[in-house]
């Protein structure tokens, strides 16, 4: 932990103007998780472990806390075409880790949350701060959210001296409540993130043409296929919206839940996702929640597959964002995903619960401007926890 982040956190906790504090932890929630996502054709395998906190210190005071750790395995798609010389995956092994505590303090109408974090991999540090406040309106209901998420992260790079990236982002929301049964949510992101932006695992090709001398006073021409890192641009824009709307269902002891988000870039990207699920009670102790997600985007100003005909006449070995711009990174590409799945919760006793999901997640190119068909994934999701309440 940033121990420059440390002298903060005090400011939150009440002040009655002795050196002590009376703690009642009533309220405590704990949930742990193991999830396994898991490609197709011995693509990409990542292992993830969570452990998760929210203890009520005080009455107006509150804790939470996360603790994860992702072991990633397996090949991915390095930017080069495939058949070709160049390897179209590139092999992949790291574990990351990642610790993150909130304390919140009610003032009156307004609960104040400060979250700190912190993010390390092999190759990559990160931090993170955010500050937010939820305002409790109309005899509380109607929230108005608003805050600021900060994250000053170190990339490291083959061959030269680590970059940073900074992001920012500024967000406000407002919750209402229309009745007992529904509640609609409307939250608007603005971000900005500066400094290196590429992938270091991700490359381009290009056909360049070499010459050599004949000995008899003439050339020969011929073609070699290389690879180059991308250069995507050094800052990015970006504006999220999300709605969403909750309503219950006395009758069928079920509730629905609907989220449209819309994203936008100055990469060109435009996305839209749309979620649906409905949770379903059986009994006192069983809840079954079938849900579906579509997600589409367009491609970014900048996506290549190959840097043949693009007007470049020698692209740096290590770009710095300047233009022109230019990636073959799939996830940049026109493409589709549709998610299915199901998730289960059955409530061992009465502080105890477990939980179980299962995901189904593919992949698709779009039009055309998308990679080729073998740099989209299929994947199966895994997930399994306990809850614990008291």
């Amino acid at each position: 932990m940033n121990p420059k982040y440390l002298a903060l956190a005090p400011a939150l906790w009440p002040s009655s103007g002795k050196a002590e504090l009376s703690f009642d932890l009533q309220n405590q929630r704990y949930d742990t998780s193991y999830q396994l996502y898991q490609e197709e054709s011995d693509r990409i395998t990542v292992e993830s472990w969570y452990l998760r906190g929210d203890i009520d210190i005080t009455e107006s005071t509150s804790f939470r806390f996360q603790y994860l750790r992702d072991a990633i395995s397996g090949a991915s798609p390095s930017g080069a075409q495939p058949g070709g010389l160049q390897p179209f995956l590139q092999q992949l092994e790291d574990v990351r880790t990642g610790i993150m505590g909130a304390l919140s303090q009610q003032f009156g109408d307004h609960r104040v949350e400060l979250e700190i974090s912190r993010s390390k991999e092999s190759d990559y540090l990160s931090y993170g701060l955010a500050l937010s406040d939820k305002w409790e309106l109309n005899q509380k209901n109607t929230t108005l959210a608003y805050g600021i998420n900060y994250l000053d992260d170190d990339v490291s790079v083959y061959g030269i001296d680590p970059q940073d990236k900074k992001s920012y982002d500024f967000f406000t929301g407002v919750t209402q409540i229309i009745d007992k049964n529904t509640i609609v949510t409307a939250n608007l992101t603005i971000g900005f993130n500066q400094g290196y932006l590429n992938d270091p695992y991700k490359s381009i090709q290009r056909t360049d043409i070499v010459q050599f001398d004949d000995g008899l006073g003439g050339f020969i021409e011929v073609p070699v296929v290389n690879t180059y890192a991308e250069n995507r641009p050094d800052s990015r824009m970006r504006e999220v919206l999300q709605l969403q709307g909750t309503h219950f269902f006395e009758d069928a002891h079920g509730a629905l839940d609907a989220t449209l988000r819309l994203a936008h870039d100055d990469y060109g990207v435009f996305s839209q996702t749309l979620q649906v699920e409905w949770r379903q009670a059986f009994g006192e102790k069983w809840e079954i929640t079938p849900f579906a997600r579509y997600y589409r985007q367009n491609a970014a100003n900048f996506f290549h597959n190959t840097l043949d005909g693009v007007p470049i006449t020698n692209p740096p070995d290590y770009p710095t964002g300047s233009g022109p711009n230019y990636s073959a990174d799939y996830r940049l590409s026109s493409l589709d995903a549709l998610s299915l799945g199901l998730r289960v919760r059955y409530q061992l006793s009465e502080n105890v619960a477990a939980t179980a999901a299962y995901e189904r997640y593919q992949m698709n190119g779009i039009g055309s401007d998308q990679a080729p068909s073998e740099a989209y994934m299929a994947a199966n999701i895994w997930t399994f926890g306990f809850t614990a309440e008291f």
